[in-house]
């Protein structure tokens, strides 16, 4: 039976001032990531009798049948440890990919390899440039480390800016990392774009390129083929994709890295916790890769349901980015937190953006019909309750 431990407030204070003076400077200043609200807390808060859960990207079509059957029969395994090295997923990601398994590398999402990146290669004062809006960890890891991180905007209409990124890649930094789709953004640098910042870049970098929503614009005749334009550079570079969103394994955590040699590759192993990908993920990502007609039929559902969730914010007045992954990014004209908190007891979750100069702005998922019709008349409701 647990005791119930009274502890002195005076100690409790002592403690903390304690472990805030024994951590290193550059954690006490980090931010915290904002990884959303999940639907069984608003449910409970808010006593919603459905929720459309429209903050994290996730597939709405879900896994494959053919990932529920391989995780169904791989069950009696579970108190076996995984591959530490994840062989059977590198092979299938080489098959797929044609970048050689040795350079491959695996990560509990590609945020995992975010952080093995940051470890591996970043100490204080190194330079870091990447993009604003950003996912948060391409800021946070690298401030983790002690590294000065420059931020560069998207121009007037949500694009990349090219000349921006230009500018300041003119000066040294270790790494640059920037996502194609961006997130949360969603604006696409085509080939012409992604290769003049390529040739930016300074020669001793590291290019981390994150295309967590490739799938969504691969068959763009205008999106770079980043692989190719890659290894016909000098500069060390790494591609992160993930399994979390076209292929719907978000609660697997299943990420990966085509690396330009294995050398990357083992750089990053020696900072890699081991078994950091359980076997039932290995598992579900090898079978989810077998069944490219899921892929395709998610990212066409995804497509239709986000030019018409598009057409209706445009119809009420508000300024939508152009998209092109699986969520949509606009400005509604006042805190997003306060729009935000009006949407949950509607039992619609959304993402406001809290990154400085973008606290107008709402990253909302595209989920499927009936959770964006949730979404859009909750907020057609809200606006007229507003306006009365």
């Amino acid at each position: 039976m647990a005791s119930d431990l009274a502890v002195p407030d005076t100690t409790i204070d002592n403690q903390q001032q304690l472990l805030k003076n024994l951590a290193r400077p550059a954690t006490r200043s980090l931010g915290a990531y904002n990884a959303g609200l999940s639907a069984e807390a608003v449910q409970q808060k808010y006593g919603a009798a459905r929720i459309a859960k429209l903050a994290s990207n996730e597939n709405p079509l879900g896994a494959s049948p053919q990932v529920v059957a391989a995780l169904e029969a791989d069950a009696r395994f579970s108190a076996i440890y995984s591959d530490a090295s994840s062989a059977a997923l590198c092979d299938a990601l080489a098959l797929d990919s044609g970048v050689a398994a040795s350079n491959i590398i695996i990560g509990n999402g590609s945020e995992d390899i975010l952080h093995m990146l940051a470890l591996a290669f970043l100490s204080p004062g190194d330079r870091v440039v990447t993009l604003i809006p950003s996912f948060g960890l391409h800021e946070i890891f690298p401030r983790m480390m002690g590294a000065d991180v420059t931020m560069v905007g998207v121009n007037a209409y949500q694009q990349f800016d090219t000349q921006a990124w230009e500018a300041a890649l003119s000066t040294p930094a270790k790494m640059v990392i920037f996502s194609n789709p961006s997130n949360p953004v969603g604006c696409m640098l085509n080939r012409e774009g992604f290769a003049r910042i390529i040739e930016a870049a300074p020669q001793d970098c590291v290019l981390v390129i994150d295309e967590a929503y490739f799938e969504y614009c691969e068959t763009d005749a205008d999106y770079p083929d980043s692989l190719r334009v890659l290894a016909e550079q000098s500069r060390p570079w790494i591609v992160l994709r993930t399994f979390s969103k076209a292929y719907g394994l978000a609660g697997l955590r299943v990420g990966y890295g085509l690396a330009c040699h294995a050398e990357l590759v083992s750089l990053l192993d020696r900072v890699r916790t081991p078994f950091n990908i359980n076997r039932s993920a290995q598992v579900a990502a090898v079978a989810a890769l077998q069944d490219k007609q899921h892929v395709r039929d998610s990212i066409a559902q995804v497509t239709s349901e986000r030019e018409k969730v598009r057409a209706e914010l445009s119809a009420l007045g508000f300024h939508v980015a152009p998209s092109y992954a699986n969520f949509l990014f606009f400005d509604c004209g006042q805190p997003a937190s306060g729009l935000a908190e009006q949407l949950l007891t509607y039992g619609v979750i959304i993402k406001p953006w809290r990154e400085p100069g973008y606290e107008q702005w709402i990253r909302v998922s595209i989920g499927n019909e009936q959770d964006n019709r949730q979404f859009i008349d909750s907020l057609k409701r809200i606006l007229a309750e507003d306006a009365a």
